[in-house]
């Protein structure tokens, strides 16, 4: 595993140290991607924020070259691999001296690839798909993807193939929220601070049902493998970005790489599933991005 995700408000920069300390004289070994965008050096909006509500966001260019600057002396390198705007907004897409912003550093040698990463929550189709169009050099999107979450992603990664061929994806949120891990049962309880207790019960009894009809992709591998292998099958995809709890879970997705690809006739079959999404009738999903091209 050399792929590392950060981003600065990851424990207001406490991610950025970690990397730096775990791989101090190892730099040229891995690959750091890392987020800027939202203003963690406002205090006043540090000590009024509640719960996850979003902090105020700064991409103006003085700015994201002192959030850079910062980034930089956290991680104790010259340069980062990935650098993206964090839940970038359909206001940032059209602001062309973001991008500008990202190009002057990428030519001073700070950034090789930059980006943005979609959110907080699924959705914002139209916000990626005008960047790929209003920017078509964009070199990195990081998004929700899965299989049983495939739109927007797969009109996301459609949007690239068609305006930024070269652009790759970084994918969070693979495993569905957990449901792709294949632990889950009808009689699942979440602890009471885990944000799945909040989700109707129906999420979680059709997740159930939706992934027993998966079960051909499982012969020599578990379904959290094979979660991966699906997303991985996408050349556009160059790394998944899965939630790791324990050693085990560490050890199970890193040996992702050793398991044998998924077959066409295992994809062509996961796409007819998703067609008649997996054999469950339940209400289209409410997303809360843009999922209508406006202004």
């Amino acid at each position: 595993m050399t792929f590392f995700d950060a981003a600065d408000t990851y424990g207001d920069g406490r991610a950025e140290r970690q990397l730096a300390e775990a791989f101090r004289g190892r730099r040229d070994s891995v690959v750091y991607a890392t987020k800027i965008g939202y203003d963690i050096y406002d205090e006043v909006a540090r000590r009024t924020r509640r719960g996850q509500s979003e902090l105020p966001m700064r991409t103006d260019p003085a700015y994201l070259r002192l959030a850079l600057d910062r980034c930089l002396e956290r991680l104790e390198t010259d340069y980062v691999d990935v650098l993206q705007i964090h839940n970038a907004k359909m206001d940032h897409v059209r602001d062309p001296a973001v991008w500008e912003t990202l190009r002057e550093l990428q030519r001073e040698g700070k950034v090789r690839v930059w980006g943005a990463a979609f959110g907080p929550a699924i959705g914002w189709l139209y916000e990626a798909v005008e960047l790929c169009e209003r920017e078509p050099d964009v070199g990195a999107i990081q998004m929700i993807w899965n299989i049983l979450e495939q739109h927007p992603g797969s009109a996301m990664i459609e949007a690239a193939r068609r305006h930024s061929s070269h652009c790759a994806f970084t994918i969070r949120v693979p495993h569905a929220s957990g449901m792709l891990e294949g632990h889950y049962t009808e009689d699942t309880v979440f602890p009471e601070h885990d944000h799945r207790r909040h989700r109707p019960r129906s999420w979680l009894v059709n997740g159930v049902q939706k992934i027993r009809t998966l079960d051909f992709l499982t012969p020599g591998m578990t379904l959290g493998q094979a979660a991966l292998k699906w997303l991985l099958a996408d050349p556009s995809v160059i790394t998944t970005l899965p939630n790791i709890y324990d050693v085990e879970q560490l050890r199970e997705f890193a040996e992702t790489s050793d398991r044998p690809d998924l077959t066409p006739a295992q994809l062509e079959q996961v796409a007819q599933l998703a067609a008649v999404n997996f054999g469950v009738d339940e209400p289209p999903m409410a997303y809360k991005g843009t999922m209508e091209r406006v202004g």
